[in-house]
């Protein structure tokens, strides 16, 4: 697809990945609707795009949701097809880091619903508009821990494992359609998603560490190209395409990866908070958006 072409509707606009891939989108001359969950935050964001990349005001808008609560989904897929969205853009996502028995039950189901039921369920919502559409692509920032599975990260490589085979096999299942499925896999990027213990981990293992700016690119290349997958880095692409012929081959390669985790932690009793917060009618700020800046 055309950039110039392109209505980008951006979820996790927010984030370091996000903040620099929104920007470049709107150099490049695509239109983008932030999502995210702070008003404030998005108005600020948005003003600050219409005057350092010098576009008109329509080219960058925003839709204020909590993408935790599912009743949320339904408002950010009606705005977007009023809209006219044609690129959607899965970007927002939570972290998980630690041995396994450290690890407190509820973060674990926060990285999974974030991570792989609400892409999955945003995509279904938008899904009959996009299909109208003469040309619709959609796209999933994942991570290559969504091939290559790592001591540490066992829940967030089941959320980006899992959302990378919803990309393998909705692209399969669209295949006699205009809709294009795509799946960007960045390595260890510098952003305040990692926590410090990630930042020692990195450290201690040597795992390098790109700029947003490199999975920015790689982007927006792909929403040029069409691109079905890509993976960041070297590497990391390499060991992805390896373990993906041969799992059991790399496993050995790890032992220092394994040896810098933390101290496993008393970890939290097993109680998943099952209230009916996220069944609810939608509050807050869901229905705000701005056309006009």
């Amino acid at each position: 697809m055309k950039v110039e072409a392109s209505r980008v509707l951006f979820t996790g606009a927010g984030g370091g990945i996000g903040d620099a891939a929104v920007r470049m989108l709107v150099k490049a001359g695509a239109s983008v609707m932030l999502v995210g969950r702070s008003p404030a935050r998005l108005s600020a964001q948005a003003r600050a795009l219409v005057r350092d990349c010098g576009v008109q005001r329509q080219c960058v808008e925003w839709y204020a949701a909590d993408l935790a609560r599912i009743p949320s989904l339904s408002g950010i897929a009606e705005v977007a097809t009023g809209w006219g969205c044609n690129v959607l853009v899965h970007n927002a996502g939570v972290p998980g880091f630690g041995r396994i028995e450290s690890l407190d039950s509820n973060e674990m189901a926060q990285v999974l619903h974030l991570n792989l039921f609400v892409p999955m369920l945003l995509t279904q919502a938008l899904l009959p508009h996009l299909r109208g559409l003469p040309q619709a692509q959609i796209i999933f920032v994942g991570s290559v821990l969504g091939r290559l599975g790592l001591p540490g990260f066992s829940v967030y490589s089941a959320s980006k494992f899992g959302l990378r085979g919803f990309a393998e096999s909705l692209r399969r299942e669209l295949g006699d359609s205009d809709v294009r499925v795509q799946y960007l896999g960045p390595r260890s990027t510098r952003t305040g998603f990692n926590s410090g213990a990630v930042e020692g981990y990195n450290k201690a293992t040597g795992t390098a560490m790109d700029t947003p700016d490199v999975a920015a690119r790689a982007l927006l290349r792909m929403l040029e190209s069409g691109k079905a997958e890509c993976f960041l880095g070297f590497p990391e692409k390499l060991a992805v395409r390896l373990n993906g012929l041969a799992p059991t081959l790399l496993d050995g390669a790890f032992a220092k990866h394994r040896l810098s985790l933390p101290p496993v932690a008393r970890p939290a009793k097993l109680a998943l908070d099952c209230g009916d917060e996220r069944e609810g009618p939608a509050t807050d700020s869901h229905s705000l958006m701005n056309h006009t800046l």
